[in-house]
């Protein structure tokens, strides 16, 4: 792996674990982080040593949101620069979100503004009971904007959502899971625990067809019926044509007694 400095790769058993390391600035993402995680995940989407990607922060921070300094005040007079950056940091909206391995946010600490589309763009998301969450953009004159109120909107309620965004107001991990923001939240002693027991879930599954399921229910949540049965046939049809037809494999395991699909998954390998 390319060697980074305000990320962390680290890759063991088919999990690749990417945390952002700025612990000095509660790991606010500058434009180096942007770069550094759009290469990342660039290189990780194709690694087939990698099979679940997890995201998380180094010491006590998940992701404080931007740095306000770095990537709007010291490009201010540099529109080109800043573009550059802005498209950079759609690692979040756009890799992330779209990355084809299942992805897991395991929000470790304070988590602000920007740091919502990177939980919004993971799949399952963990989050310590005592995390910090915040949309503190109305504090200082702005907007919830880098795709971050679009996160929200697909994600949570929208009374939730225009509470919190008008309001500035922080939540903890248990209000983060009350609104549907995460998936389920641990105390914090345990949130690695549970995050390696999710991993070793997902990572025994066909990450052919994890890939595909992932991309079915992403690409029908803006369809209406009609389209979504249409292209959900088509992309069955495209899961055989990939796989060889591996869901006649699992079939005959369950026909023999072999593994119950209720239980556990079909040796697929």
């Amino acid at each position: 792996m390319t060697s980074y400095t305000t990320i962390e790769v680290e890759k063991s058993d088919f999990v690749t674990t990417v945390r952002l390391n700025r612990p000095e600035k509660k790991n606010a993402m500058n434009p180096t982080m942007h770069r550094e995680m759009s290469a990342a995940l660039d290189e990780l989407a194709y690694d087939d040593d990698t099979r679940v990607l997890v995201v998380t922060g180094v010491g006590d921070s998940f992701c404080g949101g931007m740095d306000l300094k770095e990537t709007f005040f010291d490009l201010e007079k540099d529109p080109a620069e800043f573009r550059r950056v802005t498209k950079a940091a759609e690692w979040r909206s756009h890799q992330l979100r779209l990355f084809p391995k299942p992805t897991i946010a395991a929000v470790n600490g304070y988590c602000f503004g920007g740091g919502f589309t990177i939980v919004g763009s993971c799949d399952i998301v963990v989050t310590a009971d005592d995390a910090t969450f915040g949309l503190s953009e109305i504090n200082f004159g702005k907007i919830a904007g880098g795709y971050v109120s679009k996160s929200l909107s697909e994600n949570i309620n929208p009374r939730h959502a225009l509470y919190y965004i008008l309001t500035g107001e922080r939540f903890d991990g248990r209000r983060a899971v009350e609104i549907n923001l995460a998936t389920e939240a641990v105390p914090r002693d345990e949130l690695s625990a549970r995050v390696e027991e999710l991993c070793t879930v997902l990572k025994a599954k066909n990450p052919l067809v994890a890939r595909y399921a992932k991309e079915a229910f992403r690409q029908v949540r803006t369809m209406d019926w009609e389209q979504a049965g249409s292209w959900l046939n088509a992309q069955s049809q495209a899961l055989d044509h990939a796989s060889g037809t591996t869901w006649k494999t699992g079939v005959q395991q369950f026909k023999a007694g072999e593994f119950k699909p209720g239980e556990g998954h079909y040796a697929w390998q």
